[in-house]
């Protein structure tokens, strides 16, 4: 694994606007205490998700861009990138690939956050359809295609972006965790974050309450002291 000192700015690219509070806000806020710069791309706007349906799909999505922004902030993170793909038929196609690509090549990040494309047979919530399909066109733009200057060539004749080599990918959600991380001193946090998506969250009255069983889950297998709370990842090293 790289060394916290070595990674001085990640990438975390999602399905929708949520996946990342869900999954890893408490790491988030914990980079960025430190000085990591965090950019998100977020791979559609979620106008398939929440729960009022008088609003229209193009209302819904206007709306979660909006949260996913606020709950941004609440971690550190103010570059949130969209890329505006339809919710619910997100499939691993090569202009998706393309598309990661070019934000890869962008940013230029050490470590790349992205959904786990395998399907978690024991605790299913994570392994919708479009996470898995937007982590594996991630890990394959990850590698090989952004570290490719013959992948995808109109991005360096075209656009002047220039391949680059992520060190390492941190996967969420899937069924072969490895790494935990101790998130105790930003939970309140991770929940502020939740909070901001209230079109997803706002029937859950007590979100700490609500978090609190799984994250003290992961501290427990990673053996931390009774108490902690952790969010749990795969690392992959793809230098």
């Amino acid at each position: 694994m790289l060394d916290d000192a070595e990674v001085k700015k990640v990438l975390v690219v999602t399905a929708h606007p949520d996946d990342v509070d869900f999954a890893a806000a408490g790491t988030v806020a914990a980079w960025t205490r430190r000085g990591v710069e965090v950019v998100y791309c977020v791979v559609t706007d979620g106008d398939a998700g929440g729960f009022d349906r008088l609003v229209d799909h193009g209302g819904m999505a206007a709306l979660r861009r909006a949260e996913q922004e606020n709950a941004a902030k609440a971690v550190g993170v103010t570059d949130v990138r969209s890329l505006g793909y339809p919710d619910g038929v997100v499939e691993a196609t090569l202009g998706l690939r393309r598309d990661i690509t070019r934000v890869i090549r962008q940013v230029r990040p050490d470590l790349v956050l992205t959904q786990s494309p395998d399907r978690d047979y024991a605790r299913i919530a994570p392994s919708h359809p479009d996470h898995r399909a937007v982590g594996s066109a991630a890990l394959d733009a990850v590698y090989p295609d952004a570290r490719n200057p013959y992948a995808f060539p109109e991005l360096l004749l075209e656009e002047g972006l220039a391949a680059w080599t992520v060190r390492e990918v941190w996967l969420s959600g899937g069924p072969t965790a490895d790494h935990f991380v101790d998130i105790t001193d930003t939970f309140e946090q991770k929940v502020a974050a939740l909070r901001a998506h209230e079109s997803q969250t706002g029937h859950i009255e007590d979100v700490a309450g609500f978090l609190r069983p799984w994250l003290s889950a992961n501290a427990e297998r990673a053996g931390l002291p009774a108490g902690r709370l952790a969010e749990a990842f795969q690392v992959v090293d793809t230098a």
